[in-house]
C-alpha cells in the first residue's frame, strides 16, 4: 500500500476517505442546525401573541417568528426600500417603514410594491397610511450578509447621509441612519388573501422538516467505508 508504485494512489484514496468523511459531518451539522430552526419556530408559533404596546422584552432578537401585533404611527421620512422582490414574476421592492410606538420604533416591511414609478422615495409616499394604524405579523430577524451569490450593500459616498435602497436589510447598518433607535427585529405582517394593492404583505411559507441531510451523510459515510476498506482488497487483487 506504501510502496513507491501505490504511494500516490494511496494518497487519493486516504483523501477522498477524508474529504467523504468531512461531507458527512457537514450533513450531519446541517441537520441538527436544521433540528434547532424548527424547534425555534414551533415554539414562538406556540407562544401567545405578544403585544408591543403592553409587553416589550429585553431580548426581542431571540423571538424571531413569534406572533406579534402593535399600534403606533408610520414614519414615512425615513422608510427604506428593499431590491429584488418579486410578486409572481414581477420585479419591484419591499418597502420597510419604521412604526413609531410607546416611545420606541421597529422597522415593518410593509410588502411589495412595483420597481415601475417608484424609483424614488417620494413616489413612495402613495403608499402612506396616517394616522395610527395596527400592525400584527410575526418577528423576522434582519440579514447583515448577503445570501450566497448576492450583493453586499454599498458604503456612504463622502457627503451621503443615508442609503434609501438597500440589498439586504441589514438592521444594524440602518439603524446607523434613523434619527433614533430601533428594535433589532423587524415585523412581516400577516399576508391577507387575495390582497392585490400595493403594498402587498409576504410572508414565507416554511418546510419544518428534517430535509434529507441524515439520509446525505449516511452517503458520504458509505463512500467513504466503500473507499477505506475496499482499497486492500482491490491492492491484492491488482497484486
Amino acid at each position: 500500500m506504501f510502496s513507491f508504485k501505490w504511494l500516490f494512489t494511496t494518497l487519493l484514496v486516504f483523501t477522498g476517505t477524508a474529504v467523504c468523511i468531512r461531507l458527512g459531518m457537514w450533513q450531519l451539522d446541517r441537520l441538527e442546525q436544521r433540528r434547532a430552526f424548527n424547534v425555534q419556530v414551533e415554539s414562538m408559533r406556540a407562544a401567545k401573541l405578544l403585544d408591543l404596546n403592553q409587553n416589550l422584552p429585553a431580548d426581542v432578537s431571540s423571538m424571531e417568528w413569534r406572533a406579534v401585533t402593535v399600534a403606533g404611527e408610520y414614519d414615512f421620512g425615513n422608510q427604506i426600500a428593499l431590491r429584488n422582490q418579486y410578486h409572481g414574476d414581477q420585479y419591484g421592492y419591499h418597502l420597510i417603514t419604521p412604526l413609531l410606538f410607546s416611545g420606541e420604533a421597529v422597522l415593518v416591511d410593509r410588502g411589495w410594491i412595483p420597481a415601475d414609478g417608484n424609483s424614488a422615495p417620494d413616489d413612495w409616499r402613495q403608499y402612506d397610511e396616517l394616522g395610527q394604524v395596527t400592525v400584527t405579523g410575526q418577528f423576522r430577524l434582519g440579514k447583515a450578509k448577503p445570501v450566497f451569490g448576492g450583493v453586499a450593500d454599498a458604503e456612504l459616498s463622502p457627503g451621503q447621509n443615508r442609503l434609501d435602497f438597500w440589498n439586504n436589510l441589514d438592521i444594524t447598518r440602518i439603524s446607523t441612519q434613523s434619527p433614533y433607535p430601533i428594535l433589532f427585529v423587524y415585523i412581516q405582517p400577516n399576508v391577507i388573501e387575495d390582497d392585490a394593492e400595493p403594498p402587498i404583505p409576504y410572508q414565507p411559507v416554511l418546510e419544518l422538516t428534517e430535509g434529507s441531510h441524515f439520509g446525505y451523510a449516511l452517503q458520504w459515510f458509505s463512500f467513504a467505508a466503500i473507499l477505506f476498506i475496499g482499497y486492500p482488497f482491490y491492492l491484492r487483487k491488482q497484486e
